[in-house]
């Protein structure tokens, strides 16, 4: 990188229920403007009205509070005040444990918007989806909540419930779903093998060691594997942000140079360039990013490097498009602003805000028909031949040598008639469980075709 920040940024932090965020303390020159005295004297008006005929008594600390919540609110989605809780929870909120239901959310239309639930959290496990809107919390509606509020009401004891009244795109009506508060665990990098040669790693979001992770997770598939992968699908669907180090580090462990992302916004501090310089771990083999509607921010920008290096195919549907960089400026020890300083942008010079990343190859998620998986054969009960130790028949003739080595051989056959069978229906399987993934590996098989045949 060519700029090192002593404070992490967090591009789309995670913090149980939370807003997205990014963190760093810049360094602002004092670049005072002319302050605007017939404006302040119409707020100092308002305020003395508010302090002398409202209904009921207002402490100073609360309107103030108030006052440049508001101001922060009007400027975009992410800018916010942070009282004292917001900012204890925003310091500890990418430590991988935190309080909460286990979602990444936003405002919009006066509404919360889920961007992405965390996988394995309660929410994920009760149903909620990116995209999402939520308009009710128990029995409060959210329009005219400001997001702190929204998440005040979402968090709680672990154990506490909490009903959750949701919009969601193709549905007529709204439904409710009950969350069950808990810690949140956050595992941020899992890996598998999908088939041989074939690796999986799934990054749910960026920690401060999201990247050791990743390099960690390939060495153990290339250790399964018992050689070098052919190929790697890197899934960052609902992977909604987390630190912007971290998404710096994965692109960087497939990149052997170049640059990663870089930030523009008005002042000079917010101008920074990251590159790349570890160098490719897959060694050139080919890779394929899946990304959906809930990849936000860092998410964002691993796929868009990666995209624009010509280093991966993009697979899936369009991103979620955060591409603004939140600034944490501390007012004091327990107080702080949670700026919008930058915008970020591709290594071609894409701004990823608003836009998101477009896929490479789309592929929407597999709608099933009948809401579930077809049986794919009859349970076929046990037999008396079935079980161990039965009795033979007595009518049945004795076998011979030749019978004998006759039946091993079949049973040779039919183990591996067996073995293609199950392959077969974990093939399937894959299909209707996640036909995305299913055929983003059908993707990296034909680019490491492709890559034999040239």
């Amino acid at each position: 990188m060519n700029k090192t920040l002593t404070t992490g940024i967090i591009a789309g932090a995670i913090i149980g229920v939370a807003s997205t965020a990014s963190l760093s303390v810049f360094a602002f020159k004092d670049n005072r403007t002319a302050v605007p005295l017939e404006q302040l004297r119409k707020f100092t008006e308002v305020y003395m009205r508010i302090k002398r005929d409202y209904v009921e008594e207002v402490d100073d600390k609360s309107l103030i509070s108030d006052a440049i919540s508001g101001m922060l609110t009007g400027l975009d989605p992410h800018s916010a005040y942070l009282d004292e809780d917001a900012f204890t929870e925003l310091q500890v909120g990418t430590s991988g444990e935190f309080g909460g239901l286990g979602i990444e959310v936003g405002m919009e239309n006066g509404f919360v918007k889920v961007i992405s639930p965390i996988d394995d959290t309660p929410a994920q496990k009760a149903g909620i989806e990116a995209g999402d809107l939520i308009i009710r919390l128990d029995d409060k509606p959210v329009k005219g909540l400001t997001l702190s509020e929204a998440v005040k009401i979402m968090r709680g004891k672990p154990g506490a419930p909490i009903n959750l009244m949701v919009v969601r795109e193709g549905k007529d009506q709204p439904f409710t779903i009950k969350v069950v508060r808990d810690i949140i665990k956050v595992r941020s990098v899992k890996q598998r093998m999908l088939d041989d040669g074939f690796g999986y790693v799934r990054i749910s979001s960026f920690q401060s060691k999201t990247t050791q992770g990743v390099a960690e997770g390939v060495a153990k598939l290339v250790e399964e594997n018992k050689g070098p992968l052919k190929g790697l699908v890197l899934d960052l669907r609902n992977n909604p942000g987390g630190v912007l180090n971290g998404a710096v580090g994965v692109s960087d462990l497939f990149l052997r140079s170049g640059k990663v992302v870089y930030t523009e916004g008005r002042v000079e501090d917010a101008v920074m360039r990251y590159d790349a310089e570890k160098g490719d771990i897959l060694d050139s083999a080919p890779l394929v990013v899946l990304v959906n509607q809930g990849s936000a921010s860092a998410s964002e920008i691993v796929a868009g490097a990666l995209q624009d290096h010509k280093r991966a195919l993009i697979v899936g549907v369009k991103t979620f498009g955060k591409g603004s960089v939140q600034t944490v400026l501390p007012i004091d020890r327990s107080t702080a602003v949670k700026l919008t300083t930058a915008r970020y942008f591709t290594p071609l010079g894409r701004s990823i805000q608003a836009t998101g990343i477009e896929p490479d190859i789309k592929v929407e998620p597999l709608q099933l028909t009948n809401g579930k998986k077809e049986t794919e054969e009859e349970f076929q009960p046990l037999s008396e031949a079935d079980l161990t130790g039965h009795l033979e028949n007595p009518e049945e003739k004795p076998k011979s040598a030749q019978d004998v080595a006759n039946e091993a051989t079949k049973d040779e056959e039919k183990t591996e008639e067996e073995k293609k069978k199950i392959a077969d229906a974990q093939k399937e399987n894959l299909v209707v469980e996640d036909y995305q993934l299913f055929e983003a590996l059908n993707v990296l098989k034909s680019m490491v075709l492709a890559k034999q045949l040239q």
